[in-house]
């Protein structure tokens, strides 16, 4: 039985080989944008998979500090055809839409040390402080089921994947063409479910970049294992911020950044 596959599309196309140009059809990940609506005012426009997009908004909405909390939500209408989400919620910041992306060049930034750009930034992560020891034997295992969960990448090569992981399993999985947005979309998953991610690990396909520590800060991860690598900023921030970085995980070794006490080796 074939299974169907979310977020992809059939697209023709010339496939060069042996000197030839032969037609085929090459299943593509789709790209759709969403615009967000709170309260009746437009607060910004996303470029996503168009899969789990209640959950890409709570993700959002929370992590960027626009709502405190998911009981503050009254009203929560999609309309995925057209690509709009209005979200009606109680205790909003006055200037939510403002810090979003307001620069916070002068006030955060010092030299020779990682700080933030954005003044949201800056507001909502927080410093993570946990007791969470992970097994060697455990990541490698995570990494290699993330891999087997990416059904949409095997097929199209073209979203990142994402799994918030527990125990010995993945817990929620979610995949997107942007990446951020995956984080959002876990956080959102978590949030919906009242799972705290405070004791888990979040194991993930891409690069990690200093807005990947940021999501994972404000989410509260204290370990995020992903497959490529980070960049000097990321490294930087995660090293600040307490979250334990592994990179470059390829199933049966990785490097660890960051905060290296919270990875055992077994004796």
């Amino acid at each position: 039985m074939q299974t169907t596959i979310f977020g992809v599309q059939a697209y023709p196309a010339l496939k060069a080989m042996n000197e030839r140009l032969v037609p085929v059809r090459d299943m593509v990940s789709e790209e759709k944008p969403l615009t967000l609506f709170l309260n009746g005012k437009e607060l910004v426009t996303m470029l996503c998979s168009p899969v789990d997009q209640r959950y890409l908004v709570l993700g959002f909405l929370i992590s960027e500090g626009m709502i405190a909390s998911i009981q503050d939500l009254t009203q929560f209408t999609v309309d995925s055809e057209r690509g709009l989400i209005w979200v009606e919620a109680e205790k909003v910041p006055h200037n939510a839409g403002q810090m979003y992306l307001k620069r916070c060049l002068t006030a955060c930034c010092g030299r020779g040390r990682a700080e933030f750009y954005f003044a949201n930034d800056a507001r909502v992560s927080k410093l993570i402080e946990s007791k969470l020891r992970v097994r060697v034997q455990d990541i490698n295992s995570y990494v290699r089921m993330l891999e087997q969960a990416s059904e949409t990448h095997r097929v199209t090569y073209g979203v990142h994947s994402g799994a918030l992981a527990d125990d010995g399993t993945l817990m929620y999985f979610a995949e997107d063409i942007g990446r951020h947005n995956v984080f959002d979309k876990l956080y959102g998953k978590c949030l919906e479910c009242g799972v705290s991610p405070a004791d888990k690990i979040i194991v993930f396909s891409g690069r990690v970049s200093s807005e990947i520590i940021l999501k994972v800060s404000k989410m509260g991860v204290p370990v995020v294992v992903a497959r490529s690598v980070p960049t000097s900023l990321a490294i930087d921030m995660a090293l600040k911020l307490g979250i334990t970085l592994i990179c470059i995980a390829k199933g049966d070794w990785f490097h660890v950044y960051t905060h290296t006490e919270r990875v055992l080796v077994d004796d």
